[in-house]
C-alpha cells in the first residue's frame, strides 16, 4: 500500500516521542542511574500470587529435555542454556525472558522441575542480572518476568539454599526499582498497564512500607481509569487485550484480599466491567471475535477467567465506548465493529475492518474475519490487517486505512494505523422480534468521495440475517469505484452451490445457512484464515462485485435452514 505524504507530520510526532522515550530509557539504564536500583534486599516473600494461565506438566518435561516451544516457535537447546543461544525470533526471545513458562514447571510438582527452574533462573541472573541492557530488560518484558517470578517463586525456591534465596530476592528488588523508574516512560497501552500491575503485585508480595503500597495502588488506579473504558473494553479496541489483562487483574484482586488489603475501587470496577465485555466478544463455541489484533482463542484461559464472572445473564448487546455491536437471537450471534480505529499510538495491532462482522450459529462459526497469526511470519501481518481480510466492503481494492510505511519508519513508530475512518455513526434498530443496527464510516470519503453504510437486522428467532450495504456520495467529486463486499467463510464450513444456484454454507453436524443476493451474482474465491490453531490455512469467501456508480445499494440475506443439507 502506498504511503501518503500527508501523514508525515503525524509519523514525525510519533517518531520524536518514541525517540525521546528511548533516550530516557538509555539514561535510566546507564551508570548514572543504575546505582538507584541497588538497595536493601527484602528479607522474605510474603505470598506467591495465583496464576490463571493454563499450565501443563508435559511442557515442563519438554523444557527439562531442552525443548522450548515459546510464542509458536520451537528451539532445541541441545544441552545448552537457552539464554546462551542466538535466536532471531524476537517473540520467542521475549517469551523466554518473560518467564511465564515457569508455570509449567510449577505444575509438575516435583523436585526435578524445581531444580530445573532454579537452574534456569540462575543462568538468567548470571548472564543478564549484572547489566541492564538489551531485550531482556525491555520494560514490557521485565514486567512479565517480575509477575512470573513472584507467582511461581515456590517452585524456584523449593530446595534452594540461603545464598540463592537472597540472590533471588535481590534480583527481584532490582527489577522492581528499574520498572518503577521506567513505567512512566513506557508507550501508552496494555504493557504500560501491566507494568503497574507488576508493581502492585510486588508491593503486596514483599515487605514494603505503607507508602510504597499506597503509591503502587494510586498509579495502578490512574492507569486503569485511563485504559479501561466504561463498557469494559480496552482503549486499543483489541478483545485480546481484555482477555490478557483480566488474566493479570483477577489474581491481583485476589492478592489484595489474601493480604487483607482493600483492593482499589478502580480495580474492582475495571474487573466487573471487563468480565461482561469478554463475554460480549465470545461466540457460543467459546471463541473470541477476531477484531483489531485478536487471533487464536485460548479456550481454557477464557473459561478460567469467566469462572470469576458472577454477573450471569445474557451478554450486553451494545458496547458504545469500545465501538462494537452484538445481535443475539436463538442460537445465532452476530458481532460487528462499528467504530473508528484507536489513536495512532495505540493502533500497532489495529485492523482496517470497520463495519466488518462475524456470525456464529450454535457452536459453529460461519462468517468470520481472517484474524491474525500472533506468532506467525511478520510478512502476513499487513495482509491480515487489510480491509480485504474482513467481512466488509472494499473500494477500488484499497483498505480503509494505511499501515504500510516507508522503510525505516517502523523501527521508530511501529506499525500504526493512520488515515482510517474518523467519523463513524451508529444507531440500534431493535424492535419486537428483531435486533439490528445501522452504521456508516468515512474511511473512503477523502480518496473517493464515498461513505459506506451497513445495516444488519437479525430476526425470525435468529434464522434470518438481512444486510444492506449502501455507498453514498459525500457531495463533492465522487470517483468511480469498484466495490467488493466480502464474506469470509470459516474453514470448518463447507461452501457449495445447490441445483438452484444458491450458495449453501454447511458444517458437519450443525445448521445450514443459505446466502442470497438478488442484485449481484455472488462469486466464490479462495482466501486465507490466519487465526487457525495450526497457523494460516486456506478457506473460501463469498464476494459481491459491482460498480458504486451503477448500484448504490445492495441487499443480501443469510437464511438458516433446519437440519444438515446433503451435498449433491
Amino acid at each position: 500500500m502506498r504511503f501518503a505524504g500527508g501523514y508525515r507530520p503525524l509519523l514525525w510526532n510519533l517518531a520524536l516521542r518514541q525517540g525521546w522515550r528511548r533516550v530516557r530509557r538509555r539514561l535510566r539504564a546507564g551508570p548514572v542511574y543504575r546505582w538507584r536500583y541497588t538497595g536493601r534486599t527484602p528479607e522474605r516473600l510474603l505470598i506467591a500470587p495465583p496464576d490463571l494461565r493454563l499450565a501443563d506438566p508435559e511442557i515442563a518435561r519438554q523444557i527439562y529435555h531442552g525443548r522450548f516451544l515459546l510464542a509458536g516457535h520451537l528451539v532445541e537447546a541441545g544441552g545448552q542454556s537457552p539464554f546462551h543461544i542466538e535466536v532471531h525470533n524476537r517473540a520467542w526471545r521475549e517469551a523466554l525472558h518473560g518467564f511465564r513458562w515457569l508455570r509449567h514447571l510449577n505444575a509438575a510438582q516435583s523436585d526435578l522441575s524445581a531444580a530445573n527452574a532454579r537452574a534456569l533462573v540462575t543462568d538468567w541472573m548470571a548472564l543478564h542480572g549484572k547489566r541492564i541492557t538489551g531485550l531482556a530488560w525491555h520494560p514490557a518484558v521485565t514486567a512479565r518476568r517480575v509477575i512470573a517470578w513472584l507467582q511461581h517463586s515456590s517452585v524456584v525456591l523449593q530446595g534452594a539454599d540461603l545464598a540463592f534465596y537472597r540472590q533471588y530476592l535481590k534480583m527481584i528488588a532490582v527489577q522492581i526499582r528499574y520498572l518503577r523508574s521506567m513505567a512512566p516512560e513506557m508507550q501508552d497501552g496494555e504493557e504500560k498497564l501491566r507494568a503497574r500491575v507488576a508493581l502492585a503485585f510486588a508491593a503486596l508480595s514483599l515487605p514494603t512500607s505503607v507508602s510504597a503500597l499506597r503509591n503502587a495502588t494510586r498509579n495502578l488506579t490512574e492507569e486503569l481509569d485511563r485504559q479501561i473504558l466504561p463498557d469494559g473494553g480496552h482503549v486499543s479496541r483489541n478483545p485480546r487485550a481484555v482477555m490478557e489483562l483480566l488474566a493479570d487483574l483477577l489474581p491481583l484482586r485476589q492478592t489484595y484480599a489474601n493480604q487483607s488489603e482493600p483492593p482499589p475501587e478502580a480495580l474492582v470496577g475495571a474487573v466487573e466491567r471487563m468480565l461482561p465485555a469478554l463475554r460480549f466478544f465470545r461466540h457460543r463455541d467459546g471463541s473470541i471475535a477476531r477484531f483489531n489484533g485478536m487471533g487464536v482463542t485460548i479456550h481454557d484461559r477464557v473459561a478460567a477467567i469467566l469462572r470469576h464472572d458472577d454477573t450471569g445473564g445474557a451478554p450486553l448487546s451494545h458496547a458504545p465506548h469500545s465501538g462494537y455491536e452484538r445481535l443475539a437471537m436463538g442460537t445465532t450471534t452476530v458481532i460487528a465493529d462499528t467504530a473508528a480505529p484507536p489513536p495512532p499510538e495505540l493502533s500497532n495491532f489495529a485492523h482496517a475492518g470497520c463495519l466488518s462482522f462475524e456470525l456464529s450459529s450454535g457452536r459453529h462459526q460461519f462468517i468470520v474475519n481472517c484474524g491474525i497469526d500472533n506468532y506467525g511470519d511478520e510478512a502476513f501481518r499487513p495482509l491480515a490487517r487489510a480491509t480485504a481480510a474482513h467481512s466488509t466492503a472494499t473500494l477500488n481494492d484499497t483498505s480503509q486505512a494505511r499501515f504500510a510505511l516507508p522503510a525505516g519508519w517502523d523501527d521508530w513508530v511501529g506499525t500504526p494505523l493512520v488515515g482510517g475512518p474518523r467519523n463513524v455513526a451508529c444507531r440500534r434498530l431493535d424492535e419486537a422480534g428483531m435486533q439490528g443496527f445501522v452504521a456508516g464510516h468515512d474511511g473512503y470519503a477523502a480518496r473517493f468521495g464515498i461513505v459506506h453504510e451497513r445495516e444488519l437486522v437479525l430476526s425470525q428467532e435468529g434464522a434470518l440475517l438481512a444486510g444492506t450495504d449502501r455507498f453514498r456520495g459525500t457531495g463533492g467529486s465522487q470517483a468511480k469505484c469498484n466495490v467488493a463486499v466480502r464474506f469470509h467463510i470459516h474453514p470448518d464450513v463447507e461452501l457449495y452451490r445447490d441445483d438452484d444456484g444458491l450458495l449453501i454454507l454447511a458444517g458437519e453436524g450443525t445448521d445450514t445457512w443459505v446466502f442470497s443476493c438478488g442484485a449481484v451474482e455472488p462469486a466464490v474465491e479462495e482466501t486465507i484464515f490466519f487465526a487457525a490453531v495450526a497457523g494460516p490455512c486456506r478457506s473460501r469467501q463469498i464476494v459481491l462485485y459491482f460498480a458504486a456508480e451503477e448500484l448504490a445499494e445492495v441487499s443480501w440475506r443469510l437464511t438458516r435452514t433446519h437440519g444438515s443439507a446433503a451435498r449433491p
